[in-house]
């Protein structure tokens, strides 16, 4: 079986499970919301969605519609739809749930809603997800000894509420509406220097850094959103590379998937 590998959700940590598989050869196709909210944009394949091509360590997605799903595949570029209820699932031409592999890498951290349609394999990455209840199997994301890790029963760690690492380095907006930024990802901030504002409040840096992320203008905000992220290691690479965090994480999808694989081949 050579599955179609379905992945929701476009962000940097999906995107560093994207291109683990896109480079041992799985076909991948990735489900996005209509105005994606990554916050590291410039290792996001959801940029797509804005700029109807992202290409990240050398890898290019493009929105596309659900037509032009096979084509784009057979182009070796990964299609990038709107579609964040998975409707593409109840299109057998372009899906066969015999062959479909469903990764669920939004990190919603809540109870996820049922697919709308039984597949092949269902796996979901970090809290929310209940291995053998409302998914196959389970990938844990939170950073410890266990991050990674694939567990075919039980769950992950409980999302802790709290940012991980220095909690300052988490940009919030400080207001309803949208972000005019000030300063790109990837520029270097002082302590205290204005990187974006909403409306008339300034968003600040809260130490010198680099700006690793910041989310795309035309999100609508909500107050206390994360909307910008600001790395103390000052490092310009963290604009160009997926995280270790992700690249760990990607190492349990994979290792799910051929587990699964290797099942099915047992069976035939």
């Amino acid at each position: 079986m050579n599955p179609l590998i379905i992945l929701r959700g476009g962000g940097d940590l999906a995107s560093g499970v994207a291109l683990r598989l896109y480079r041992v050869g799985f076909q991948i196709a990735i489900l996005e919301l209509e105005k994606p909210l990554a916050v590291r944009r410039t290792v996001s394949f959801s940029e797509a969605v804005y700029e109807g091509v992202q290409t990240v360590e050398g890898v290019t997605a493009r929105l596309i519609s659900a037509d032009q799903l096979q084509v784009t595949l057979e182009a070796g570029e990964i299609p990038v739809l709107i579609d964040p209820q998975a409707n593409i699932l109840n299109n057998q031409f372009l899906t066969s749930p015999q062959s479909t592999f469903v990764i669920d890498a939004r990190l919603m951290k809540t109870e996820p809603e049922p697919l709308p349609m039984e597949v092949a394999f269902h796996l979901g990455l970090g809290p929310g997800f209940t291995a053998g209840e409302n998914c196959h199997a389970v990938v844990e994301t939170r950073r410890s000894h266990t991050l990674g890790r694939l567990y075919w029963q039980g769950t992950t760690q409980p999302d802790s509420r709290q940012p991980e690492g220095d909690p300052r380095r988490v940009l919030r907006a400080p207001a309803a509406g949208f972000v005019e930024p000030l300063k790109r990802i990837g520029d270097t901030c002082l302590e205290g220097e204005t990187i974006a504002k909403v409306g008339d409040k300034a968003i600040v840096s809260p130490f010198d850094g680099l700006l690793r992320g910041l989310i795309h203008p035309r999100v609508e905000v909500t107050e206390g959103m994360k909307i910008g992220d600001v790395d103390a290691r000052n490092d310009p690479s963290l604009r160009q590379f997926v995280s270790d965090k992700s690249l760990a994480i990607a190492g349990g999808v994979l290792e799910a998937i051929l587990i699964k694989l290797r099942e099915e081949e047992r069976k035939r």
